[in-house]
């Protein structure tokens, strides 16, 4: 049937000179034929519906389309989830043989009613009173999805350098620590200078504590994974013991370990009104995926990173400095994650921070990272939804009564299922990437064999 294998085209005149061609008499002139035949294919691809199925083909076959099927599998296992853990399921489930009807209408508003409830707590509240409460919900998408930006940004700069910055918590844990000391500690400066003075604090302590990672797998090979780890639990303890201690970080006269609220002139203001709890963070963490954009992709610093990434030993070859690259791909992305421990202290947590100021943000991270494909603009909508996950979970407990922990779960779905993304490509039928459509590539490729075949033997008659 023509409708399910395309017929074979007749060869073209080009084609039938190529095969009448002698190679070893006229190389030149068989080398120019299949020039030629090659131009006219591209020619009939681009005048035919073929290219459109080829843009297809290379759309599904990106990095994008595995991301939204892992999310799409994670979103469908969690509605499993729901339905089994609804109470109306499980009292209509026994007769469902007797009257099926009961049980698809309770498993409908189970799911329905909780990823509605999920939307309104996360995008827009429908039965708010006024649009501008209605938004309310987005913003506080877009305020728990800043530190996870920018976090997110510093662990996929490290990941495009080929290295795993594992140690999120605790450069984020130093960034606060730093930027939070002056934010209370330091008087008399005005408001956007004692700002400034604090996030260029965070920023660079951040910078600082993956720059030991950077500089120890630069100069000893020690593995970066192993190092962060530890710096991780180094800078919790450092942090416990400054906030245990009177006299250093702890609030005076509090038994707590936790310190004083920071000054006025070192908070971020707010973004939309003091109504909504939304900050100038956002519009910093928009800046820093824009500037790691144009790092990776503008300047020959992230041609250096990107270059290191994919073969530290050809980058060395061609003149890349790879354990400078290295350290300073570390000291970049710790500066990244800082200012995601900075804004928690400036913009999200005012009142004073504890040892529990990064809230799992670190690790978060590397969720993030890996659902946008370490690209810039991939880890903003990542960061994005996942903002979106933490704000719309709440609301879903609290409308219907759905678990939390199903969020997590989903959560924890989505990285599996991007951690193997042959079975997201195997579920959706997505097309491999190293896989493109070439037309008559093989009486090509027969043509080149023939031709090679006919030059070795016309080598071995002039020998003999």
């Amino acid at each position: 049937m023509s409708g399910d294998k395309p017929e074979r085209e007749p060869d073209s005149p080009l084609d039938e000179a190529l095969e009448t061609v002698d190679p070893t008499a006229e190389p030149g002139l068989a080398e120019e034929l299949e020039q030629e035949a090659a131009r006219e294919q591209a020619a009939v691809v681009e005048e035919s519906g073929q290219r459109w199925r080829d843009a297809v083909r290379r759309a599904t076959s990106g990095g994008w389309a595995v991301a939204l099927g892992a999310i799409v599998l994670a979103v469908l296992a969690g509605s499993i989830l729901i339905v089994v853990t609804d109470e109306a399921v499980q009292a209509a489930a026994p007769y469902f043989f007797s009257r099926p009807s009961d049980t698809l209408a309770a498993i409908g508003q189970a799911v329905g009613g909780a990823y509605s409830a999920l939307f309104q707590g996360a995008v827009y509240n429908f039965g708010a009173d006024s649009f501008a409460q209605g938004i309310k919900p987005l913003t506080q998408t877009l305020a728990n999805a800043t530190p996870l930006i920018a976090a997110g940004l510093g662990v996929a700069l490290a990941f495009r350098a080929g290295l795993f910055n594992i140690g999120g918590q605790g450069q984020m844990l130093v960034a606060a620590t730093a930027a939070g000391w002056i934010g209370f500690a330091v008087t008399g400066l005005p408001f956007p200078l004692h700002l400034l003075v604090c996030l260029v604090a965070g920023v660079a302590a951040g910078a600082l504590w993956a720059g030991i990672a950077g500089l120890l797998k630069a100069r000893t090979g020690a593995h970066e994974v192993i190092v962060t780890i530890m710096l991780n639990y180094v800078a919790l303890y450092l942090l416990s013991y400054l906030l245990s201690t009177p006299g250093l970080m702890q609030a005076p006269g509090s038994a707590y370990p936790k310190t004083p609220p920071m000054q006025d002139s070192a908070v971020l203001p707010p973004l939309l009104g003091s109504e909504y709890n939304l900050d100038w963070g956002f519009v910093l963490a928009l800046l820093a995926v824009v500037g790691v954009w144009w790092l990776l992709n503008r300047s020959s610093t992230g041609f250096a990173f990107r270059a290191v990434g994919e073969n530290p030993k050809a980058a060395r070859v061609a003149g890349i400095d790879v354990p400078r690259t290295t350290v300073l791909v570390m000291l970049v992305a710790g500066g990244l994650v800082g200012l995601a421990g900075a804004q928690q202290v400036l913009g999200t947590v005012t009142s004073g921070f504890s040892t529990d100021i990064d809230a799992g943000i670190g690790f978060d991270a590397i969720t993030v990272a890996l659902l946008g494909g370490s690209s810039p603009w991939g880890v903003l909508g990542a960061g994005i939804l996942f903002g979106a996950f933490k704000a719309g979970g709440s609301a879903m407990q609290a409308a219907e009564g759905i678990p939390i922990e199903i969020v997590l779960v989903v959560q924890s779905l989505i990285v599996l299922f991007i951690a193997a993304p042959p079975l997201v490509r195997a579920v959706f039928r997505l097309p491999q990437p190293e896989r493109t459509p070439r037309r008559r590539e093989g009486r090509r490729e027969g043509r080149r064999d023939r031709r090679r075949a006919a030059g070795a033997q016309g080598a071995g008659e002039g020998q003999a």
